[in-house]
This record gives structure tokens, sequence and C-alpha cells, in this order.
């Protein structure tokens, strides 16, 4: 059977910039030779697909399980990532901000991103050579990032941040013990799209046994939290207010006993760890 790597990240579909062969491409069509690239991957290994963006100054969605939330990280608590499993069903409505949260970042070839440090303690360094103003809103956003990436990971839980398409295909195979995969991510049909409420129309519920998600993280070039837990996955088609239509992927994490209690999701759903699956 099929494992599943899923990379939850919201991405526009972009128009190829470029048709010849990347480093990227060449390493994931030779491990991966029956899996095609996801879109959201593939534009982000063609620098300028996407435009200048903002660094997304929100950091709630990405907080790893094991860590608990500050008061004004909860800036509105009516637009969250996180739900029931109970609740993706025909016809019921979310409200979701769908938004790009790598900011155009580009996900570099491994070589060049194994020459950069990537640590913490590297931090002063890591600014310098990237041309970054310590103590601006990108050098906050990047030592948020790398201590995400540095907290151990959770009871149950296998986690990785990958700095290239290469180190990505490396730690979700591992991880997941075939090469035999399937990748997935979030679609949106519209540039722009504001926050509003979004009509599900379908829900496909994944028949794999497992999954890694991979989570964007706010840096200078792209870097993916991935990680792997007791997971279902499931595909879900939405049309928004104002028509936009999404073709979203849901993972629903099964076994949150081991959860800090403080984390966001169970702030902004009101539910303790070890009740209910959260998504």
């Amino acid at each position: 059977m099929a494992r599943f790597l899923v990379f939850l990240s919201f991405f526009l579909l972009a128009v190829e910039a470029c048709h010849a062969a990347l480093p990227a491409d060449v390493y994931w069509n030779s491990v991966l030779p029956n899996t095609p690239m996801p879109s959201a991957i593939h534009d982000m290994t063609r620098p300028g697909v996407f435009g200048d963006e903002k660094w997304d100054k929100t950091d709630t969605a990405n907080i790893g399980w094991g860590k608990a939330v500050t008061e004004d990280q909860i800036q509105d608590p009516s637009v969250t990532n996180y739900f029931f499993e109970k609740d993706l069903h025909p016809s019921a409505n979310m409200t979701m901000h769908f938004i790009r949260t790598i900011t155009g970042a580009t996900l570099l070839p491994r070589q060049a991103a194994d020459s950069i440090p990537f640590s913490s303690a590297k931090l002063p360094e890591i600014l310098s050579r990237l041309s970054i103003t310590p103590n601006s809103i990108e050098a906050k956003a990047m030592k948020k990032t790398l201590q995400d990436c540095e907290e151990p990971a959770i009871e149950g839980e296998t986690k990785y941040c990958a700095t290239s398409v290469e180190a990505m295909v490396d730690f979700s195979t591992s991880s997941l013990g075939t090469r035999d995969v399937q990748a997935l991510s979030t679609a949106v049909d519209r540039e722009g799209t504001p926050k509003q409420v979004y009509s599900i129309s379908k829900v496909q519920k994944q028949p794999f046994s497992k999954v890694v998600i991979c989570h964007g993280e706010n840096y200078a070039y792209a870097v993916f939290y991935c990680h792997m837990m007791s997971s279902e996955a499931y595909k879900v088609s939405m049309v928004g207010k104002d028509g936009t239509k999404v073709e979203a992927v849901a993972v629903c994490h099964t076994d949150t006993a081991g959860f800090n209690p403080k984390h966001f999701a169970f702030k902004v759903l009101n539910v303790k760890p070890g009740t209910v699956p959260i998504c």
C-alpha cells in the first residue's frame, strides 16, 4: 500500500516559468519516478515564479505540538487552521484564509542549502551571509523557525526541517519506509483570496497507513517543517463565498495525548489532549 506525503502549505497554482530539468527535478524523479511533484514544490524550485511576497507575521499555524501558545498569539480565534474531524463533511462551512505561507521563497538545491549554516547558534553569521538586517521582521521570523526546528520531537513524532527538495525526499521516504508514495498539496484557483466562509462540497478519506506532513516555515529561503505521527489524511473540495475553488489537503492527528495542553489548537477548540482527533 502506498504511503502518503502531504505538503500542508497553501499555495496558488502557478504557470511554469522554466522547462529545463533542475537538480531537484532530477533527484525527485530518480527516487520517486511514479510520484508527480506537487505544484507547490515544483514552482518553488523555479526562481521568479512567485512574485515578491510580504513575510507572514502570524506564527500560530506552525507552532510545534509540544509548545504552548501565548495570549497575544491568539489574534483571531475565529480564523484557524485547526478543526475537528467530525466537521469534515459535505455542506459543512468553515471560515478560512488561504495564504502563501512561504512568502515566495525559493527551495535551494541541496548543495547550496547545505553550504549555509542552519542553527540558532550561528544566526548572526546566517543573517550576515544573506544580507538580512538583525532585529528586522525577517530576522525575528528566521530565529523563530530555527528554534522550532531545534525543539525536541514529542512522544510518537518524527520531525525534521528540510531546506531542499532532496532533503525532504530523503526524510520522507526514510520515515515512510518506502518509495511507493503519493504527494499532495493544497491548491487555490485564484490569487489574493480574502478571509471568508468556504463550503465543503466533497471529502475523500485517503487509505494510507502512514503520513508525512510538511509545513512551510518563514525563512529567507524555503524551509519545510516535516513530521510524522499518528494521522489520517483527507482531500477536501471547497468553494468560497466569492466563488474561489480550493482543492485542500487536511490531516487529522488521531492521538493527541502527548500534545501540550496549552497548544494553540486546544485553546481555540476548547478541548483537552487525548479526547478527540485534531485536524
